[in-house]
């Protein structure tokens, strides 16, 4: 079982599930700001913050998803690969136990938390309604976007860790697949969950609205034209 930081709602069951995951070498309270913020935002969601499961390679304190040790372009997709089986269970487990289903879970995270965010939601299209990604990127771009799943890619144009590119070629390729992505980009912030990009998270979950939604709605308004006619 992982450790984790929980903001829970004062009163009443969670109408909805925040879960972020951390960077290499944090923990859970390091997404402390940017979980105060959503619980602020949002009252009645619970917002948890686990513990990466694995202590950081050498003598130094934080935890990892998955070890950087000789990380490169062929080994990084297999590593992240390995360590989505246990995020996968924990975020259902976490569904199941506080009543709150898929479509109104988002999954968010920061660089390796975002990394593992992104790629659980390109496997397993429906595990979270949205994802938060906060300088991360893709290790592969997938052959084919989430259709249950809005993306919402933030990043700081400054970041020398995963520069800024990687989130833009995500939102060209996930809207060439016809996918539902967005991206906002700070001018001049590196590698951080700044508070510029914390403002431009809740402005997007407050007010964008899926693309499965307006679907949904349109091809309802072409069937009710149909029976119309």
């Amino acid at each position: 079982m992982l450790a984790t930081k929980e903001w829970l709602p004062f009163d009443g069951r969670a109408e909805q599930l925040i879960l972020l995951l951390h960077g290499w070498g944090a923990s859970g309270a390091s997404m402390a700001p940017l979980g105060a913020a959503l619980r602020k935002a949002f009252p009645q969601a619970a917002v948890l913050a686990p513990d990466a499961p694995n202590p950081v390679d050498g003598e130094r304190p934080g935890r990892q998803w998955y070890s950087v040790q000789d990380l490169d372009a062929r080994n990084w997709p297999e590593r992240v690969a390995a360590a989505l089986p246990g995020l996968r269970a924990w975020v259902q487990a976490q569904q199941q136990r506080l009543g709150v289903g898929p479509a109104a879970t988002a999954l968010g995270g920061f660089s390796q938390g975002a990394v593992l965010s992104l790629e659980l939601a390109a496997r397993h299209d429906g595990i979270a309604g949205r994802v938060l990604s906060f300088g991360g990127r893709y290790c592969l771009l997938p052959e084919v976007a989430p259709r249950h799943t809005t993306m919402h890619l933030f990043h700081g144009s400054a970041d020398t860790v995963i520069p800024a590119q990687g989130s833009r070629d995500a939102l060209e390729h996930l809207g060439a697949l016809q996918g539902d992505a967005t991206l906002d980009i700070a001018e001049g912030i590196g590698h951080e969950v700044h508070p510029a990009l914390i403002g431009c998270a809740l402005n997007r979950l407050r007010s964008h609205i899926p693309l499965r939604t307006w679907q949904s709605a349109l091809g309802a308004a072409q069937r009710v034209n149909r029976d119309e006619d």
